[in-house]
């Protein structure tokens, strides 16, 4: 892909939890329109880096800046603007349980604009449309398959016309079909609309389908160890690790 401006730059990030240092001197940019992918073996610090970039946690140092706007400095309403600049879907769903689909969908909606109900109900039944859960609008998040459902949270995600969306393992416990349909879904958005997908997984099929650029991080690194396209990063013969990663192979002498 060629570069553009960046939509996210994360610059000297410093992040962890009381005295334990997670990630160190994190330095990197998504362009806007890209799927880019956060990648790493457990305990990396994906899920650390990602609660930084949408807002949940504060850095030690360093900065994520969101289509030009520094997050980490933000606050207060400063913070809320740049953050209805985003969507978010989390591993779980996360949906409202005693609300059906289209509630979860216009209840953003509902408390972010003041549009009238009628035109909230269009906008939700078209973001259900874009995800092709339309029919699904008034079932409650209970009656939804696992693959519904991360459509679901999808589709509120996308409530506020975001233009960048984070995804945490949207691929997790969904069967191979489910989940090729998940990565195709979000190919198209990202092509027709022009969103911006920031994506933490460890799926290496859906990592080699949908990524644009990919990051790698590895936990004795406390950072980034290799940054690149997929194939770029499966015939990186440069670092056992990342090859390792790519290819399911053990390094020889290894267990």
């Amino acid at each position: 892909m060629k570069p553009t401006q960046p939509a996210i730059k994360v610059e000297n990030l410093f992040a962890g939890y009381g005295n334990t240092s997670i990630i160190e001197n994190v330095n990197f940019e998504v362009f806007k329109g890209e799927v880019f992918v956060i990648i790493g073996g457990s305990g990396c610090g994906k899920s650390t880096l990602l609660k930084h970039m949408i807002g949940l946690l504060p850095p030690v140092s360093g900065d994520v800046i969101i289509l030009g706007e520094n997050l980490s400095q933000a606050f207060g309403k400063d913070k809320d603007l740049i953050l209805q600049k985003i969507g978010v879907a989390f591993q779980s769903g996360a949906l409202f349980g005693s609300m059906t689909v289209m509630e979860n969908i216009t209840l953003l909606l509902k408390e972010f604009t003041r549009l009238p109900d009628p035109i909230i109900e269009d906008i939700a039944l078209l973001k259900l449309q874009l995800v092709g859960l339309e029919k699904s609008a008034f079932l409650m998040p209970g009656e939804l398959s696992g693959g519904m459902k991360k459509r679901a949270a999808l589709a509120r995600a996308m409530a506020l016309d975001p233009s960048i969306i984070f995804l945490d393992e949207p691929s997790a416990g969904l069967d191979p079909i489910t989940s090729a349909e998940l990565d195709h879904l979000v190919t198209d958005l990202a092509r027709n609309l022009g969103i911006t997908f920031v994506i933490v997984t460890h799926e290496l099929a859906s990592i080699e389908t949908i990524s644009d650029r990919i990051i790698m991080l590895e936990k004795s690194a406390k950072g980034i160890v290799a940054t690149g396209t997929p194939e770029q990063l499966k015939n990186d013969r440069s670092n056992p690790y990342v090859y390792n990663f790519f290819n399911r192979t053990i390094t020889k002498g290894k267990k």
